[in-house]
């Protein structure tokens, strides 16, 4: 079997040796990994430089920025696994697309997707960036944690109505609303959005559908985290 060949491919073999070890040296690393001494002592100086790997005299362990990683992919993980349930009954309830999604700096992520099928225009998928300051489902993640001392109007009726509506914005005949959800783990905002057919998302019964589907995610947070 071919070897690792490319610099990103080197270094996932090599962080997949610290799997179940505590500290390791270069050459239990070397016969570990197979690949040549000169290639793994290079790559884990670069590893030691972006904080992924700490090197203490002649071992190397897992560094503070994969245990920081970890632990933001475990917290996703289990706010994406606490939400599905209600995302899902939404979904079967409006008929309409719907994503769950978190604040990432100026960018909303998008951490699930239920349905689409009915709606084959709507080519979003998990994993999709959108501004916070333009897409509706930004707007309800800017709605979450203390309001800044110039907060916009429009952000501001957000966090009064706990809700963010944006009337055939991205396609036309389609509308979408976004609801907070909270501050999961006291760092990331997390919200979800409904995308359908205009006459069907401006429905107050749809929009008080999406805000209890947000309040059940949150309820299902905190009683995880206490």
């Amino acid at each position: 079997m071919e070897g690792p060949t490319g610099t990103l491919q080197r270094a996932a073999v090599i962080l997949d040796v610290f799997e179940g070890a505590d500290r390791l040296n270069l050459s239990q690393i070397v016969t570990a990994t197979g690949l040549p001494r000169t290639s793994v002592h290079r790559a884990l100086e670069q590893l030691v430089a972006l904080r992924w790997v700490y090197r203490e005299g002649m071992d190397y362990q897992l560094g503070m920025r994969m245990i920081e990683l970890g632990a933001a992919a475990a917290q996703q993980n289990a706010l994406r696994r606490a939400a599905l349930p209600s995302l899902r009954r939404l979904h079967k309830l409006t008929g309409c697309v719907v994503h769950l999604g978190v604040r990432d700096g100026s960018e909303a992520v998008y951490l699930a997707k239920i349905g689409g099928e009915s709606a084959p225009l709507v080519r979003s998928r998990v994993g999709d960036r959108l501004p916070v300051m333009s897409s509706t489902i930004g707007k309800a993640l800017l709605a979450i944690g203390d309001p800044p001392d110039a907060e916009s109007p429009e952000i501001a009726r957000v966090r009064e109505l706990r809700l963010a509506y944006d009337p055939e914005r991205c396609l036309k005949g389609f509308s979408c609303v976004a609801v907070p959800i909270g501050q999961i783990g006291g760092t990331d905002a997390a919200a979800l959005s409904v995308f359908g057919p205009a006459d069907r998302v401006r429905d107050r019964r749809m929009m008080s559908s999406a805000q209890t589907a947000a309040a059940e995610i949150w309820r299902k947070i905190c009683s995880h985290e206490n």
